[in-house]
Parts: C-alpha cells; structure tokens; sequence
C-alpha cells in the first residue's frame, strides 16, 4: 500500500510523556542558532539574502552543479545555460568557503564530536585500487555508485547484474581503518560526494520507505502514525501521510536520524572532509562521467541507467506534496536542513499561495 498523501492540514498532536516537544525544540533551536546566524551572515555577503526576500531563488530551477574550472564538453548548452551554470557553482563553491572558513567550524575529522565523526567515516567509502573516497548519500543514487565500487574493486561482473543491492558486503568503509590509514587517504584520495535537492530528497525518501518498504513501516512507520494521529494504534505504518512525516522529523534530533533523511551536512561533514568535487542528482550522468574519466576508472564501467520500475519525483509531484501541506510545517522545518539548501545552491521551496494555485 502506498502512503497516504498530504490530505488536509492535520492538526498537531500531543507528544508522548517522556518526549517532550517542547524541550525537544529548546535544545534543536540552541543547537542551530550558530549555524543561522552564520548562514545569515553568507546570504548577506553573496546578495543571496535579498534573492530570498524577494522570492527569486523560490524560481530558479534546480542548479546542476558543475565540475571545477577547466576545459568544458561541448553537450550542446547556449552560452545563456553556460552562465548560469557558472553563477549557481560560484554561489556554492562562495558559500562552502565562506561557512567552513569561520573559526568555529571543523577543519578536519579528527575535530568532530565523537558522534559526528563516527557517521562521516561509516558514509566515505574508499577504492584503494583507484584512490578515491566517495560519501554515499542515500536517496542520491548511492546504490548505483556502490555497484561500481563492486566493479571496480573486481566483486561484481556489470553494474547492470540484477538483483537486491548488497549495501554492506564486498565494500570497504573509511571508519573500519585504524587512525593512520585514515588521515593519509583524507589526505592524499580524491574525494566526491553527490548532493540532491533537500525536499525532493525527503519525498523521495517518504515515498520509497513508507510506500514499498515494510521493515520501515513496522520501524518507523507505526511509531509516527501512533504519535500524531488520533486513534493511530491499529496503523501498520504503510499509511503515513507526508505531513506526519515531516512532523516526525520537526521533532527528531538530527544527530539519531535515519541516514535517508538525515541532513547531507551532517553524513558528510563538508567542512571536515574538504571535497574535490560535489556533483549533483540533476547531473547525474554528467558529472558521474566526469568522475570516473578522473579516477580513470576502464572504459566498460558506466554509471548504470535507471531501473525500469523506478519512479522519480517529477517537479509536478514535489509541487503537489509541498502546496498540500501545512506551510507551518515546512516553514518549521527548514532550519534543519538550511546548511544542505545554503551550501549547495538549492533553492528554497516556493510555496507561496501564488505558486501553489498553478
């Protein structure tokens, strides 16, 4: 059974004794208020704060990120596309520099809470055969990058073998190294990661894990329903509506999320990890491209086409789920996921009463 769409603006609901919302929000907001005021600081300095005031980025389309300077492919792009690819990767690249070069920011892993530290290095998979460390991101084509890790490493055939992907087996994760090993490939491996649009990445994530998955309906599903919804005892979690989702992760700590909705920030740590390049979901096969012609990787291994059976968020889909959805929530839970919206150039979600008529 698929979950339940937005519906009509449910009304929220008493958290459980022993999980008190409001302190909950007390310790979320102290914890995020450097970050704010910081992020507020980037948008001034870029012009990106009027840009905000002004509903402008609520209007630029997704930004495919670019790799860095240097001779470009000729793929058919007028000069206008060109320009604004360049404007939108010198916002992000101002903006990472500008965040990760405050005094109160990381410089490397070592820096980390324990916590943080644990979860960066749990996400860095490494090649040794071809020196690369690559953050998987779930939700960002992050199986299919795994299966050319299998490929490249020599434990699977083609990266079109069908079948149930294996996330753990025949690959090799930064964290399971001793201290030393680490610090030299954080050093010396080239280093990517590839980021998505923040909102399309949760309704990805929403549809896909309370839609299709059941071990997610019985784990987390049951749990949201019974919390918010009135009467929500007798739920086998395969109905979670997008608001009570998003009501969930209003509440959650973003340090013990789920790694499919937790922040891309916090599972790969940007200003710790100083990343050689940061493609894009938009560009996927592009910039895919450009990653395996750097790690010269054989010329049989491509980046896997889209299963058949899959079914991507379309911008008309992200538009219903958003317009049909209290704007409070969403309104509420941006400061969660600002740092993934800032540092990598996303736009903020319009869901102004205009926008959503259409």
């Amino acid at each position: 059974m698929q979950p339940r769409g937005p519906g009509p603006a449910e009304p929220r609901r008493a958290v459980p004794p022993g999980r008190s919302r409001a302190r909950s929000r007390g310790a979320a907001g102290a914890a995020l208020l450097p970050s704010m005021l910081m992020f507020g600081v980037i948008l001034a300095s870029s012009g990106l704060l009027l840009m905000i005031e002004r509903g402008i980025l609520a209007q630029v389309g997704p930004p495919p990120l670019h790799p860095p300077a240097g001779p470009s492919r000729r793929d058919g792009r007028d000069s206008a596309a060109e320009l604004e690819l360049e404007v939108l990767r010198d916002t992000r690249n101002r903006t990472i520099r500008a965040l990760c070069g405050q005094r109160s920011m990381p410089r490397s892993v070592w820096e980390l809470p324990p916590g943080q530290r644990r979860t960066v290095l749990r996400h860095l998979l490494v090649s040794d055969k071809y020196r690369f460390l690559y953050c998987y991101v779930p939700k960002v084509a992050c199986s299919n990058w795994k299966r050319i890790l299998k490929v490249l490493d020599g434990a699977l055939e083609s990266v079109d073998v069908q079948g149930k992907m294996d996330h753990k087996s025949d690959l090799v994760f930064l964290g399971d190294m001793k201290p030393e090993e680490i610090s030299y490939r954080l050093k010396h491996y080239y280093k990517f990661i590839f980021v998505r649009n923040p909102m399309e990445r949760l309704l990805s994530a929403y549809r896909n894990k309370f839609g299709e998955i059941k071990e997610y309906q019985q784990k987390y599903g049951v749990e949201i329903v019974r919390r918010y919804r009135k009467n929500g005892g007798s739920s086998a979690g395969d109905d979670v509506s997008f608001s009570e989702f998003l009501q969930y992760l209003l509440d959650e700590d973003v340090e013990r999320m789920n790694e499919h909705w937790m922040p891309i920030y916090n599972l790969c740590q940007p200003c710790a990890v100083r990343y050689d390049f940061i493609g894009s979901y938009e560009r996927l096969h592009a910039d895919a491209s450009h990653v395996l012609e750097h790690i010269q990787s054989p010329s049989f291994v491509r980046f896997p086409e889209r299963q058949a059976w899959y079914k991507p968020v379309t911008a008309e889909t992200l538009h219903y789920y958003l317009c049909n959805t209290q704007r409070r929530l969403i309104r509420e839970l941006l400061p969660k996921y600002i740092l993934d919206f800032s540092l990598f150039a996303y736009p903020l979600p319009n869901i102004t009463s205009e926008f959503c008529r259409h």
